[in-house]
Protein backbone atom coordinates (compact mmCIF):
# COMPACT_ATOMS: atom_id res chain seq x y z
CA UNK A 1 0.00 0.00 0.00
CA UNK A 2 1.29 3.44 -0.96
CA UNK A 3 -0.10 6.74 0.35
CA UNK A 4 0.94 10.05 -1.16
CA UNK A 5 -0.15 13.64 -1.75
CA UNK A 6 -0.70 14.51 -5.40
CA UNK A 7 -1.29 17.98 -6.85
CA UNK A 8 -4.55 17.77 -8.79
CA UNK A 9 -6.75 20.54 -10.16
CA UNK A 10 -5.18 23.21 -7.96
CA UNK A 11 -5.21 21.27 -4.66
CA UNK A 12 -3.24 18.52 -2.96
CA UNK A 13 -5.17 15.26 -2.67
CA UNK A 14 -4.26 12.41 -0.37
CA UNK A 15 -4.26 9.22 -2.45
CA UNK A 16 -3.74 5.59 -1.47
CA UNK A 17 -2.87 3.03 -4.12
CA UNK A 18 -1.95 -0.62 -4.41
CA UNK A 19 -1.50 -3.36 -6.99
CA UNK A 20 -1.00 -3.21 -10.73
CA UNK A 21 -3.01 -3.80 -13.86
CA UNK A 22 -6.42 -2.58 -15.00
CA UNK A 23 -7.04 0.62 -12.96
CA UNK A 24 -9.95 1.03 -10.56
CA UNK A 25 -10.69 4.29 -8.71
CA UNK A 26 -12.56 4.01 -5.39
CA UNK A 27 -14.46 7.09 -4.12
CA UNK A 28 -15.61 7.20 -0.49
CA UNK A 29 -18.38 9.21 1.19
CA UNK A 30 -18.92 11.10 4.47
CA UNK A 31 -17.82 10.75 7.24
CA UNK A 32 -15.37 8.34 5.62
CA UNK A 33 -11.86 8.52 4.22
CA UNK A 34 -10.20 6.26 1.64
CA UNK A 35 -9.81 3.75 4.49
CA UNK A 36 -13.47 2.79 4.12
CA UNK A 37 -12.18 0.49 1.35
CA UNK A 38 -9.58 -1.23 3.57
CA UNK A 39 -11.33 -4.62 3.64
CA UNK A 40 -11.85 -4.91 -0.12
CA UNK A 41 -8.82 -3.05 -1.45
CA UNK A 42 -6.24 -5.88 -1.00
CA UNK A 43 -8.35 -8.37 -2.96
CA UNK A 44 -9.04 -5.88 -5.75
CA UNK A 45 -5.31 -5.08 -5.87
CA UNK A 46 -4.57 -8.71 -6.81
CA UNK A 47 -5.87 -7.93 -10.31
CA UNK A 48 -5.99 -4.13 -10.52
CA UNK A 49 -4.13 -0.93 -9.87
CA UNK A 50 -6.43 0.36 -7.14
CA UNK A 51 -6.47 4.13 -6.58
CA UNK A 52 -8.36 5.44 -3.54
CA UNK A 53 -8.23 9.22 -3.02
CA UNK A 54 -9.61 11.25 -0.17
CA UNK A 55 -12.14 13.48 -1.91
CA UNK A 56 -11.66 17.24 -2.00
CA UNK A 57 -12.32 18.61 1.48
CA UNK A 58 -12.41 15.17 3.11
CA UNK A 59 -9.90 13.03 4.96
CA UNK A 60 -6.38 14.37 4.50
CA UNK A 61 -6.94 16.11 1.16
CA UNK A 62 -6.92 19.91 1.01
CA UNK A 63 -10.02 21.73 2.22
CA UNK A 64 -10.49 24.69 -0.14
CA UNK A 65 -13.35 27.15 0.27
CA UNK A 66 -14.76 26.30 -3.17
CA UNK A 67 -14.90 23.49 -5.70
CA UNK A 68 -17.60 21.19 -4.34
CA UNK A 69 -19.62 21.30 -7.54
CA UNK A 70 -19.70 18.10 -9.57
CA UNK A 71 -17.80 19.56 -12.50
CA UNK A 72 -14.84 20.35 -10.26
CA UNK A 73 -15.08 17.05 -8.38
CA UNK A 74 -15.14 15.16 -11.69
CA UNK A 75 -12.07 17.10 -12.79
CA UNK A 76 -10.40 16.02 -9.52
CA UNK A 77 -11.11 12.37 -10.34
CA UNK A 78 -9.81 12.68 -13.89
CA UNK A 79 -6.74 14.52 -12.59
CA UNK A 80 -5.97 11.66 -10.21
CA UNK A 81 -6.28 9.18 -13.08
CA UNK A 82 -3.91 11.28 -15.18
CA UNK A 83 -1.44 11.62 -12.31
CA UNK A 84 -0.91 7.85 -12.57
CA UNK A 85 -0.19 8.18 -16.28
CA UNK A 86 -3.58 6.80 -17.29
CA UNK A 87 -6.32 7.98 -19.61
CA UNK A 88 -9.18 5.66 -18.52
CA UNK A 89 -10.25 3.71 -15.45
CA UNK A 90 -13.16 1.92 -13.85
CA UNK A 91 -14.77 4.08 -11.17
CA UNK A 92 -16.56 2.96 -7.99
CA UNK A 93 -18.38 5.30 -5.61
CA UNK A 94 -20.32 4.97 -2.35
CA UNK A 95 -22.44 7.52 -0.47
CA UNK A 96 -21.24 11.05 -1.42
CA UNK A 97 -18.68 9.47 -3.73
CA UNK A 98 -21.37 7.84 -5.86
CA UNK A 99 -22.73 11.05 -7.44
CA UNK A 100 -19.12 12.06 -8.16
CA UNK A 101 -18.45 8.72 -9.85
CA UNK A 102 -21.76 8.95 -11.72
CA UNK A 103 -21.19 12.48 -12.98
CA UNK A 104 -17.62 11.73 -14.02
CA UNK A 105 -18.87 8.81 -16.11
CA UNK A 106 -21.86 10.66 -17.57
CA UNK A 107 -19.83 13.74 -18.51
CA UNK A 108 -16.74 11.85 -19.69
CA UNK A 109 -17.91 8.44 -20.98
CA UNK A 110 -14.69 7.97 -22.95
CA UNK A 111 -12.71 8.06 -19.70
CA UNK A 112 -14.78 5.67 -17.53
CA UNK A 113 -14.95 2.09 -18.80
CA UNK A 114 -17.21 0.70 -16.07
CA UNK A 115 -19.13 2.42 -13.29
CA UNK A 116 -20.19 1.13 -9.88
CA UNK A 117 -22.45 3.16 -7.57
CA UNK A 118 -23.72 2.00 -4.21
CA UNK A 119 -25.85 3.15 -1.30
CA UNK A 120 -26.45 6.70 -2.53
CA UNK A 121 -28.94 9.12 -3.99
CA UNK A 122 -28.06 10.48 -7.44
CA UNK A 123 -29.32 14.04 -7.25
CA UNK A 124 -33.10 14.21 -7.54
CA UNK A 125 -33.42 11.80 -10.45
CA UNK A 126 -36.73 9.89 -10.43
CA UNK A 127 -36.77 6.29 -9.32
CA UNK A 128 -36.17 6.66 -5.58
CA UNK A 129 -39.69 7.59 -4.53
CA UNK A 130 -40.09 4.62 -2.18
CA UNK A 131 -36.87 5.49 -0.35
CA UNK A 132 -37.90 9.15 -0.06
CA UNK A 133 -41.53 8.59 0.91
CA UNK A 134 -40.92 10.19 4.32
CA UNK A 135 -38.57 12.84 2.90
CA UNK A 136 -34.79 13.00 2.62
CA UNK A 137 -32.66 12.17 5.69
CA UNK A 138 -32.89 14.96 8.29
CA UNK A 139 -29.14 15.61 8.37
CA UNK A 140 -29.11 16.65 4.72
CA UNK A 141 -30.88 19.86 5.73
CA UNK A 142 -28.86 20.37 8.92
CA UNK A 143 -25.54 19.97 7.11
CA UNK A 144 -26.64 22.22 4.25
CA UNK A 145 -27.24 25.39 6.31
CA UNK A 146 -24.13 27.56 5.77
CA UNK A 147 -22.03 27.87 8.91
CA UNK A 148 -24.46 26.11 11.25
CA UNK A 149 -23.41 22.50 11.71
CA UNK A 150 -19.68 23.12 12.15
CA UNK A 151 -20.40 25.84 14.76
CA UNK A 152 -22.79 23.66 16.75
CA UNK A 153 -20.70 20.50 16.55
CA UNK A 154 -17.19 21.85 17.21
CA UNK A 155 -15.89 20.06 20.28
CA UNK A 156 -18.54 17.33 19.98
CA UNK A 157 -17.41 15.68 16.75
CA UNK A 158 -16.99 12.23 18.28
CA UNK A 159 -20.45 12.26 19.83
CA UNK A 160 -22.05 13.32 16.56
CA UNK A 161 -20.18 10.89 14.34
CA UNK A 162 -20.90 8.10 16.80
CA UNK A 163 -24.58 8.63 16.11
CA UNK A 164 -23.97 7.88 12.42
CA UNK A 165 -21.66 4.98 13.17
CA UNK A 166 -24.01 3.34 15.70
CA UNK A 167 -27.45 4.20 14.34
CA UNK A 168 -29.21 1.31 12.62
CA UNK A 169 -27.43 0.28 9.45
CA UNK A 170 -25.65 3.60 8.85
CA UNK A 171 -22.34 2.66 10.42
CA UNK A 172 -22.66 -1.04 11.07
CA UNK A 173 -19.48 -3.05 10.66
CA UNK A 174 -17.00 -0.32 11.59
CA UNK A 175 -14.30 -1.45 14.05
CA UNK A 176 -13.23 0.86 16.88
CA UNK A 177 -9.94 1.71 15.18
CA UNK A 178 -11.75 2.80 12.02
CA UNK A 179 -14.20 4.85 14.06
CA UNK A 180 -11.31 6.68 15.72
CA UNK A 181 -9.69 7.38 12.33
CA UNK A 182 -12.92 8.81 10.96
CA UNK A 183 -13.45 11.03 14.01
CA UNK A 184 -9.88 12.30 13.77
CA UNK A 185 -10.40 13.12 10.09
CA UNK A 186 -13.39 15.35 10.90
CA UNK A 187 -12.40 16.98 14.18
CA UNK A 188 -12.07 20.75 14.01
CA UNK A 189 -14.26 23.48 12.57
CA UNK A 190 -12.55 23.62 9.19
CA UNK A 191 -12.59 19.84 8.72
CA UNK A 192 -16.29 19.82 9.54
CA UNK A 193 -16.96 22.78 7.25
CA UNK A 194 -15.34 21.13 4.26
CA UNK A 195 -17.36 17.97 4.79
CA UNK A 196 -20.60 19.90 5.05
CA UNK A 197 -19.73 21.89 1.93
CA UNK A 198 -20.45 18.71 -0.02
CA UNK A 199 -23.99 18.78 1.40
CA UNK A 200 -24.33 22.50 0.70
CA UNK A 201 -23.57 21.77 -2.94
CA UNK A 202 -26.24 19.06 -3.23
CA UNK A 203 -29.00 21.28 -4.60
CA UNK A 204 -26.95 22.90 -7.40
CA UNK A 205 -25.31 19.54 -8.08
CA UNK A 206 -28.75 17.96 -8.51
CA UNK A 207 -29.47 20.65 -11.09
CA UNK A 208 -26.21 19.84 -12.91
CA UNK A 209 -27.21 16.16 -13.03
CA UNK A 210 -30.73 16.94 -14.22
CA UNK A 211 -29.41 19.07 -17.08
CA UNK A 212 -26.76 16.58 -18.16
CA UNK A 213 -29.10 13.58 -18.30
CA UNK A 214 -31.21 15.48 -20.82
CA UNK A 215 -28.25 15.33 -23.21
CA UNK A 216 -26.39 12.11 -22.39
CA UNK A 217 -26.83 8.55 -21.22
CA UNK A 218 -24.50 6.19 -19.41
CA UNK A 219 -23.13 4.01 -22.19
CA UNK A 220 -20.66 1.89 -20.20
CA UNK A 221 -21.66 -1.13 -18.05
CA UNK A 222 -23.03 0.06 -14.69
CA UNK A 223 -23.45 -1.85 -11.43
CA UNK A 224 -25.92 -0.39 -8.92
CA UNK A 225 -25.49 -1.99 -5.49
CA UNK A 226 -27.79 -1.51 -2.53
CA UNK A 227 -27.71 -2.51 1.11
CA UNK A 228 -30.29 -2.28 3.87
CA UNK A 229 -30.26 1.54 4.01
CA UNK A 230 -30.76 2.85 0.47
CA UNK A 231 -31.72 -0.53 -0.97
CA UNK A 232 -32.69 -0.52 -4.66
CA UNK A 233 -33.25 3.24 -4.90
CA UNK A 234 -29.89 3.84 -6.59
CA UNK A 235 -30.67 1.24 -9.25
CA UNK A 236 -34.11 2.77 -9.74
CA UNK A 237 -32.52 6.12 -10.53
CA UNK A 238 -29.84 4.70 -12.82
CA UNK A 239 -31.82 2.26 -14.95
CA UNK A 240 -33.80 4.79 -17.03
CA UNK A 241 -30.66 6.62 -18.16
CA UNK A 242 -28.20 3.76 -18.73
CA UNK A 243 -27.78 1.25 -21.53
CA UNK A 244 -26.33 -1.67 -19.54
CA UNK A 245 -27.31 -1.80 -15.86
CA UNK A 246 -26.67 -4.63 -13.43
CA UNK A 247 -28.78 -4.42 -10.27
CA UNK A 248 -27.49 -5.97 -7.03
CA UNK A 249 -28.88 -6.04 -3.50
CA UNK A 250 -27.15 -7.14 -0.30
CA UNK A 251 -30.33 -7.08 1.81
CA UNK A 252 -28.65 -7.50 5.19
CA UNK A 253 -25.75 -5.19 4.37
CA UNK A 254 -25.15 -2.05 6.41
CA UNK A 255 -24.84 1.26 4.62
CA UNK A 256 -21.03 1.09 4.58
CA UNK A 257 -20.95 -2.13 2.57
CA UNK A 258 -17.13 -2.30 2.14
CA UNK A 259 -16.74 -2.66 5.91
CA UNK A 260 -19.97 -4.39 6.91
CA UNK A 261 -20.18 -6.96 4.08
CA UNK A 262 -16.78 -6.99 2.32
CA UNK A 263 -17.05 -10.65 1.24
CA UNK A 264 -20.47 -10.19 -0.34
CA UNK A 265 -19.39 -6.94 -1.97
CA UNK A 266 -16.30 -8.56 -3.46
CA UNK A 267 -18.46 -11.34 -4.87
CA UNK A 268 -20.14 -8.61 -6.92
CA UNK A 269 -17.18 -6.34 -7.66
CA UNK A 270 -14.57 -8.88 -8.71
CA UNK A 271 -16.50 -10.46 -11.60
CA UNK A 272 -18.08 -7.15 -12.65
CA UNK A 273 -14.70 -5.41 -12.90
CA UNK A 274 -13.36 -8.34 -14.93
CA UNK A 275 -16.06 -7.99 -17.58
CA UNK A 276 -14.78 -7.55 -21.14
Amino acid sequence: MREQRIRVNGIAMNVASAGAGDPVVLLHGWPHTWRVWSEVLPTLAEEHLVIAPDLRGLGESDRPATGYDLNTLADDVLGVIEAFGLTTAQVVGIDLGAPVAFFTALRNPERVRRLVVMEAMIGTLPGAEAFLKTGPPWWFGFHAVPGLAETVLAGHEGDYLDWFLRSGTLGRGIPASMRDAFVAAYTGTDRLRAGFDHYRAMRPNAELIAELVKKQRLTMPVAAIGGATVGEATAGQIEPIADDVHRYLIPDGGHILPLDRPKELLEILVPFLRRP
